[in-house]
């Protein structure tokens, strides 16, 4: 290993990582978590002595294989790198890392490139669900210029459209792992869910706050974090997730009214700090709560017409516009989303 690794580093989304092929990294996982932290520089706050950067949007990994599974071009493996602690976890699944992974695919010659746009059909290890991402290839080559904007990331990007396939209970078992739409858990309602991303649902009221404060004012709310926690821990056992004080899930979302036009208004912990935006699957899941009689913050969630539901879910840095399919019945059925990513660099990290 002293002679480095073959990695490319992007912009997935609203987060940056590594993204591996699985063979250039150690088979045993004890020893490829201590690569990784190496190459991340944790734990430390500042991350100084590696490429994380001091952030856990910054601090993420994808492992890369061609897959085995029917109709399923490659496998995709999330590793969150935690900065403060000597922590990589598979707990949890990364929708915006996903967003990089159909292009670091075609250039690695994992898919063939077509002329124009090329779908990429990608297995999450993670939750053993798949998503379908469309990467723009005219001339057969990967594109990341482009005009597409999302919130949270300056410019603009060429677009990658993801549909998420079965994420209804991809971790806790089922969407609703309690059978409820809502449950008290120290004296606050809470829906526990998972559609692609276990979430704790909390309305910011119950919690003394608006929820339209700012990440760092929530980060310095300590009595807040607190509550969080004590809620989180209980959660966890109850969503099949067991015993969630060294995991990353569930994350903690407060909502609240919507303010500039959108669906509801978030704020999230994942789980110890504010969320820059929202998680692409989180969001997913928020907009999955909203339309579920009785779950915490139906109530408040401004909800369009018709079958096919564009719901903006906003966050602090703008929105995250979930495309919600929904049946007869009114329960989703299938989901989308679009985001951009963007290659920085392709070389060799040094341990």
């Amino acid at each position: 290993m002293s002679d480095g690794i073959r990695a490319m580093w992007m912009r997935g989304g609203t987060s940056k990582g590594g993204y591996f092929l699985a063979p250039d990294l150690p088979a045993d996982t004890a020893e490829r978590d201590r690569l990784l932290l190496r190459i991340m520089g944790s734990p430390d706050p500042r991350q100084i002595d590696g490429l994380g950067g001091a952030d856990p949007l910054t601090s993420k990994i994808a492992v890369v294989k061609p897959s085995e599974r029917p109709g399923i071009d490659v496998n995709y493996l999330f590793l969150q790198v935690f900065v403060d602690q000597a922590i990589v976890t598979d707990a949890q699944n990364c929708g915006n890392i996903l967003a990089g992974i159909g292009g670091f695919a075609i250039e690695r010659g994992l898919v063939p490139a077509r002329d124009g746009k090329t779908p990429v059909t990608i297995f999450m290890e993670n939750t053993d669900q798949t998503a379908v991402a469309v990467i723009e290839t005219p001339g057969g080559q990967v594109r990341y210029d482009g005009n597409a904007r999302i919130d949270g990331v300056p410019g603009t990007a060429s677009p990658v459209e993801i549909t998420f396939r079965d994420t209804a209970g991809s971790t806790c078992g089922a969407l609703l792992p309690t059978g409820n739409a809502a449950d008290m858990i120290d004296g606050t309602e809470a829906t526990l869910i998972d559609n692609g991303m276990p979430c704790v649902i909390l309305r910011a009221v119950d919690l003394g706050i608006s929820g339209t404060e700012t990440r760092e004012e929530l980060e310095a709310n300590d009595t807040l974090k607190a509550r969080l926690e004590a809620i989180r821990l209980q959660a966890g056992p109850l969503m099949n997730l067991g015993d969630v004080t060294d995991k990353s899930v569930p994350k903690m979302t407060m909502l609240s009214p919507p303010q500039s036009g959108g669906a509801i208004s978030t704020r999230t912990f994942i789980p110890h700090r504010c969320h820059a935006s929202i998680g692409v699957l989180g969001a997913v899941s928020v907009a999955t709560a909203c339309l579920i009689e009785g779950a915490v913050g139906s109530e408040m969630a401004v909800i369009p017409e018709g079958a096919r539901k564009s719901m903006p879910i906003e966050h602090p840095i703008g929105e995250t516009t979930v495309i919600a399919e929904t049946d007869e019945t009114g329960s989703v059925i299938a989901s989308g989303i679009l985001r951009t990513a963007r290659k920085l660099f392709d070389g060799i990290v040094f341990p």
